[in-house]
């Protein structure tokens, strides 16, 4: 029997990916483990958003090969798939798989390659799992080289989603639909198809669970989808990651964010925040981009002030091998770009925090996601994470009371399991919201 560790850089859909060739792996036979000492091989997927991310899949690499000198390592996602032969010279490799091809993970591991199934049963991971509704991606943010590694927007059929949510539903509370670009979900589909239009679809068919989107572009957010989460926040959370880049319309333009500006951007989420009584908003944002003046800076610092974000994703620009950013011009000095993240993650954590201090008090929607050090660690519908204390067993979901504690959130169990509501009264509200816009 193989055992195989496994390891993941990067994204909910690496994730989900990784997740796939575990189970092929196990259908073939393989045992995962979760120490790299006890395995025969490695299977690590790869991320290329940023250099750090790379340079740790280098470094990890290295470390398994030092752990176990007869280890086989197979490199895949999208790191591989732009690889100029680097990859494949590190200790141990023995295939570098560009993508998610789980059958070209079994190949590489000698393993048995029946046909791999296109559809996860399960996962590894908890009580949260993901489903991937799409893969790649048709914009061409200058910044980014996602799209060279993944290719163009590839939407999964709706039908194929839901027998994929309604599998890992009977093991799983929460389900998190991701994707590289999840806005354009069905756009290659045809007329009818739409990340909306999916979402009503699976909180009307799938019962109980609630899902969660992952990354998903402001703008694109429209009445349909809005009105679920409305309707029935314990089905849809009310939480959107929701990329900015920069408050800045001519960053936005350099960047090659044309879809948006940052008006454009602001208008939505108020729009969106003014109709929820609870509202996890996050964003991922770049500074030090080739031309970001102090200017830029300030624009996109009180434009997170005014809004209602509860947390960021500041990055540092990173330079990518064959993203067009790479001829705009130089970067902004790293010293500089350093500074200009401080700032911003200071802003974010002041107003996570006072959005934390003002859910103290109030009821909210809660998921375990780990137990760790005597207690339990959950996350909300509005993505706020949760403390509990773990003396007793919990059930996955529950009804919570939270207060705050010494600056963090501490959880107390109001009633088991239904926090979700009734399915039927959740899918007649999503029926009838749909029935109100036609």
């Amino acid at each position: 029997m193989i055992r195989v560790y496994l390891h993941t850089f990067g994204c909910k859909t690496n994730q989900y990916d990784t997740e796939l060739v575990r189970q092929a792996l196990e259908a073939a036979g393989a045992t995962a483990v979760a120490d790299p000492g006890d395995a025969d091989c490695a299977v690590v997927n790869s991320c290329t958003v940023t250099h750090q991310s790379e340079a740790k899949m280098r470094g990890l690499v290295r470390r398994l090969a030092r752990t176990r000198r007869d280890i086989r390592t197979v490199v895949m996602g999208c790191a591989a798939a732009l690889d100029d032969g680097a990859i494949a010279r590190l200790p141990g490799v023995v295939r570098v798989v560009g993508g998610a091809d789980a059958g070209a993970v079994l190949s590489a591991l000698d393993l048995p390659n029946p046909a791999v199934s296109t559809v996860l049963r399960t996962s590894c991971r908890g009580a949260r799992a993901w489903v991937k509704i799409q893969d790649g991606c048709d914009e061409h943010c200058t910044f980014c080289a996602t799209t060279v590694a993944r290719g163009t927007n590839r939407s999964r059929p709706a039908a194929e989603i839901e027998t994929e949510a309604s599998a890992l539903a009977a093991h799983h509370e929460e389900l998190v639909l991701t994707g590289v670009h999840i806005g354009t979900y069905g756009s290659d589909l045809g007329p009818g198809h739409s990340l909306g239009r999916l979402v009503e679809r699976l909180v009307a068919r799938v019962p109980r669970v609630r899902f969660r989107l992952s990354s998903v572009e402001a703008t694109e957010v429209d009445e349909r989808l809005a009105d679920v989460m409305i309707a029935a926040p314990g089905r849809l959370a009310p939480h959107l990651h929701a990329p900015l880049q920069s408050g800045s319309d001519r960053l936005l333009k350099r960047m090659g964010r044309h879809w948006y500006t940052a008006d454009r951007y602001r208008r939505r989420v108020e729009w969106l925040a003014g109709r929820l009584s609870h509202f996890g908003l996050g964003a991922d944002l770049i500074v030090g981009f080739p031309g970001e003046t102090d200017d830029d800076h300030r624009r996109t610092t009180a434009f997170v002030e005014r809004l209602p974000f509860t947390y960021l994703h500041v990055f540092p620009y990173s330079e990518r091998p064959g993203a067009p950013a790479r001829r705009i011009g130089r970067p902004v000095d790293p010293a500089v770009a350093r500074a200009r993240a401080a700032a911003l993650r200071d802003v974010a954590r002041d107003k996570g925090a006072a959005y934390a201090a003002s859910r103290g008090g109030g009821a909210a929607d809660v998921v375990i996601v780990r137990r760790r050090h005597g207690r339990y660690e959950g996350l909300t519908g509005d993505y706020l994470t949760v403390y509990l204390g773990g003396e007793s067993p919990l059930p996955d979901r529950f009804d919570a009371r939270l207060r705050l504690e010494g600056g963090s959130l501490w959880a107390t169990a109001a009633a088991a399991a239904s926090a979700g509501g009734d399915a039927a009264g959740v899918a007649a509200a999503a029926e009838a919201a749909a029935h109100t816009r036609s």
